[in-house]
């Protein structure tokens, strides 16, 4: 959700992460002016609620608070840079329609998260805002798509992507993989279907995607069109965005208030608390 007056552009970073957060997201939700943080919280619980993403701008850019509900902790980012979907998908040369993969969650990686108590704060309030993973019994086709969060530790920035996961047949050229993924290929201008495919046939390296490095036998049959058990396939993540930097700054005991449990004095986002306090908290925050 969005707290104050924050402009088109923060408005269309709060409508790309409620997507990217699909089916577990208040989509439709629409604040309004006088509505207060204790009114949402109070709907929280019988809604099922359990995380509030909330953006802000100020007149030092875009900030970005992530807050367990009821009792928090509450975490705040700075927002260095971010780029809409739209931003995204207009710089594809063959952008992929958004389709079916938005009715299950995503899959989320961490990297580099450390072993501070700050780290693991925030990797568990991170790993908690999606559904848990049982290998036993997830299915291959829910492997859709892929949130990405890097940290690094030199620039204190986290990296967040956004990834569609597509998988594509092997050892052929793009236009005889046009013709077993989406069927009858566009002809226009061949004679036949044989001038097609054998235009392939002087493809490039480039043009056939199978390296060792992304070929994978499937384990169970995958979406798409002839993707079956024990079929190898090229693995290709696409960009969906939003694509974002952030920095954390702030962690808070409570529900955006409360002891600070930690503070980032290289940055501004708030005048309160530009000391790090004791970490007496964290062990129990961490179970959140």
């Amino acid at each position: 959700m969005r707290s104050g007056e924050v402009g088109h552009s923060v408005m269309g970073l709060v409508n790309d992460i409620r997507r990217l957060m699909e089916p577990n997201t208040a989509t439709k939700l629409r604040e309004r002016k006088n509505n207060r943080l204790r009114d949402f919280v109070a709907v929280a619980g019988p809604l099922g609620v359990t995380h509030f993403v909330i953006l802000s701008r100020t007149e030092h850019g875009t900030n970005m608070r992530i807050s367990r509900v009821p009792r928090g902790p509450t975490l705040s980012f700075q927002v260095k840079t971010y780029s809409l979907a739209k931003d995204i998908i207009a710089m594809q040369k063959s952008p992929k329609s958004p389709g079916l993969e938005f009715q299950v969650a995503p899959l989320l990686v961490l990297n580099n998260f450390g072993d501070s108590n700050e780290m693991k704060l925030m990797s568990t309030v991170f790993q908690n805002m999606f559904p848990p993973i049982n290998i036993q019994t997830m299915q291959l086709a829910d492997a859709r798509r892929v949130v990405l969060l890097n940290y690094n530790s030199e620039t204190k920035h986290i990296d967040f992507r956004h990834y569609n996961v597509a998988v594509k047949p092997v050892g052929i050229s793009k236009s005889i993989k046009r013709v077993i993924t989406t069927g009858v290929p566009d002809l226009q201008g061949f004679e036949d279907i044989s001038d097609y495919v054998l235009r392939g046939a002087f493809a490039s390296e480039s043009d056939v995607e199978d390296g060792p490095e992304s070929t994978v036998t499937l384990g169970q049959d995958f979406v798409g069109r002839n993707n079956r058990r024990q079929d190898q396939r090229a693995i290709k993540l696409v960009e969906l965005g939003p694509r974002m930097e952030l920095r954390l700054v702030k962690i808070q005991a409570g529900m955006c208030d409360g002891e600070v449990l930690y503070h980032d004095i290289g940055t501004s986002l708030c005048s309160v608390g530009k000391h790090r306090q004791p970490n007496v908290s964290f062990e129990a925050k961490l179970q959140c």
